[in-house]
């Protein structure tokens, strides 16, 4: 098992952030490992991370503005090749068509639910970390 995850946090609210820290504790999961976050309040600073490489998951929230977390999800999906699974943060249940078309690899809803949340951020390193990406 590698040292740690990298899992960059894309919201413009700085309390959403802070929810996905404490949802996500020091491990989502037992047999995952230790998390790093990496945070980002705008859309250039999610970009330059991405660039720079290493990040295992991304979690964006889907309500941020001015660029929302859907719409960036896309972006990414369409111009990072092996992009990193994506997260997305939904403000309500009904948006779940709107995450698969942003081809988000899994959705939770806000606020933060700490044991769902959990449970979609260790799946997705699960299979990040299988793939050895």
């Amino acid at each position: 098992m590698q040292a740690k995850a990298t899992v960059l946090v894309y919201s413009d609210d700085a309390n959403v952030r802070e929810q996905v820290r404490l949802a996500t504790g020091r491990r989502p999961a037992m047999d995952v490992p230790e998390v790093e976050f990496v945070e980002c309040a705008t859309l250039p600073a999610v970009l330059k991370e991405m660039d720079q490489g290493g990040v295992d998951v991304c979690v964006l929230d889907g309500e941020a503005v001015p660029a929302g977390g859907m719409g960036v999800c896309r972006q990414l999906k369409d111009e990072i090749f092996h992009c990193p699974p994506v997260l997305l943060l939904m403000g309500r249940p009904q948006d779940a068509w709107l995450a698969t078309w942003s081809r988000a690899d899994s959705a939770v809803t806000l606020p933060v639910d700490p044991v769902e949340f959990a449970d979609a951020l260790a799946a997705l390193l699960r299979t990040r970390l299988a793939v050895g990406a």
